[in-house]
């Protein structure tokens, strides 16, 4: 058997797929892709592993939603050029948003690179490895806007986790002034609801307890398949397979979340009370610029819904400061806003002009040091409120999802219903148990709490 180092890129330092599906919410599509290609390597002799000084193949999975994130993909590229001078037969491939953006292009800037493969192109993956191993350097980034592409592409191994992604739409059809994701993902297409069951069915099978539904706009399942449920019907469907104890859906377009799905969270027992909601921002002016499709009011009018439907319920979203338009009462509208909803937890981003949108080509006037100042100050009382939060399970009983041992190795580490990671001294074997967890502490990013009952 050869080896694969498969990395994950979000913008973040590289990691391993594994610790980012853990750790990482808002790139889940990359993750959900990345266990995938793991699956289709092993169909051709390769078997994972975390040291890619170790590798014969190595793959760059990326993602090119803020222009720093992309930079840092050549930067990462430069250090498997070194790892390729002493190893010349070593194989470099890149995939994800970057790769279909870049396309051959990528393979003239880095000579190096073997095979570019987009977001549609999982499905040849093994024959390009094929030819590179043969010394054919190639790159393949057509779009296949047909629901048939589903059937291309592998299921994922559960490899004993407890906890997977089900794909169930790619592609967006909202054009958000801002997002590059409609031309790197693709039009909106859903997956039939039998394969999607079917697959759950079968995770199920094999031990997994939570799944999570996943596409770029899942409020949008079925709405161009006038065969196939909407996504409210489909979470019914899902929440039948025996097994499963917990469903979790990402990600949510507000303009698109209907009362028939709001409803869904007092009526099924097995979704977790957690959405992940982004408003991007909390000011008219500034949504009506990135062609969000909702004001702050209707916004707030579907969290204060939610909250009815489920008092439980823990937000998390994410926020653009620096916005072309955006001045400083733009930017307290955000602020007030993040304290009405309370979010547990909020990914914050200085805007990031990509090629192509539409705001790329919006004049932007304020400084990026001003911007720099109001992330700062946004996730200054984020990080408060985060910690506010957490502190207020203390001595609540919380319902906990076990995943398996803590990163330190010393303790158990799961979920709770809201999302709040938990560590806990129990036996290992409690992996994919939902357990009853008193909370003996709250930290700013994790609980502690005592198993009262197993």
């Amino acid at each position: 058997m050869r080896n694969i180092a498969l990395f994950n890129h979000q913008g973040n330092d590289v990691k391993q797929a594994k610790k980012l599906y853990l750790e990482t919410f808002g790139c889940q599509m990359n993750v959900s892709d990345s266990e995938k290609i793991v699956t289709l390597m092993k169909g051709i002799g390769y078997a994972r592993t975390a040291d890619p000084s170790h590798a014969d193949l190595v793959l760059l999975n990326t993602c090119s939603i803020r222009a720093k994130a992309e930079q840092k993909v050549y930067g990462h590229l430069g250090r498997f050029k070194a790892m390729k001078a002493g190893k010349p037969g070593l194989i470099i491939g890149v995939g994800g948003c970057v790769a279909q953006q870049e396309g051959e292009k990528l393979l003239k800037k880095a000579p190096f690179v073997n095979l570019v493969f987009g977001t549609h192109n999982l499905h040849l993956l093994q024959n390009m490895v094929s030819d590179a191993e043969g010394g054919k350097r190639s790159s393949e980034t057509d779009f296949l806007d047909d629901e048939k592409r589903f059937d291309l592409f592998p299921l994922s191994d559960a490899e004993g986790g407890v906890t997977r992604f089900v794909t169930v739409m790619q592609g967006c059809d909202n054009f958000c002034a801002y997002c590059i994701v409609p031309h790197v993902r693709g039009r909106e297409i859903s997956r039939s609801a039998a394969r999607v069951v079917e697959e759950v069915a079968a995770l199920a099978a094999s031990g997994v307890t939570e799944v999570t539904l996943l596409g770029q706009n899942v409020n949008s399942y079925g709405s161009r398949s006038p065969d196939e449920p909407d996504f409210p019907a489909l979470l019914k469907l899902v929440a039948r397979v025996d097994g499963i104890e917990r469903i979790r859906f990402t990600t949510s377009h507000p303009k698109d979340m209907s009362q028939r799905l709001i409803d869904c969270f007092a009526q099924i027992p097995k979704l977790a009370p957690h959405i992940h909601l982004p408003a991007q921002a909390g000011s008219d002016a500034v949504l009506k610029g990135m062609n969000r499709g909702y004001t702050r009011a209707q916004y707030l009018a579907k969290v204060a819904a939610l909250k009815a439907a489920c008092p439980a319920i823990q937000f998390t979203g994410d926020m653009i400061v620096g916005f072309p338009g955006e001045d400083e009462a733009a930017f307290q509208e955000t602020l007030a806003l993040m304290e009405e909803v309370g979010y547990a937890d909020l990914f914050s981003f200085i805007y990031s002009a990509r090629p192509g949108t539409k705001a790329a080509d919006y004049p932007d006037h304020t400084p990026h040091a001003e911007k720099q100042g109001r992330l700062e100050r946004l996730q200054a009382a984020q990080k408060r409120s985060t910690l506010a939060r957490n502190e207020s399970f203390v001595g609540s009983v919380q319902r906990v999802l076990v995943e398996g041992l803590s990163t330190s190795g010393d303790a158990l580490f799961g979920r709770t219903g809201g999302n709040r990671g938990t560590i806990m001294h129990g036996d290992p074997s409690l992996a994919g148990r939902v357990l009853e967890v008193r909370i003996v502490e709250g930290l700013q990013t994790i609980l502690r709490g005592e198993i009262l009952h197993d």
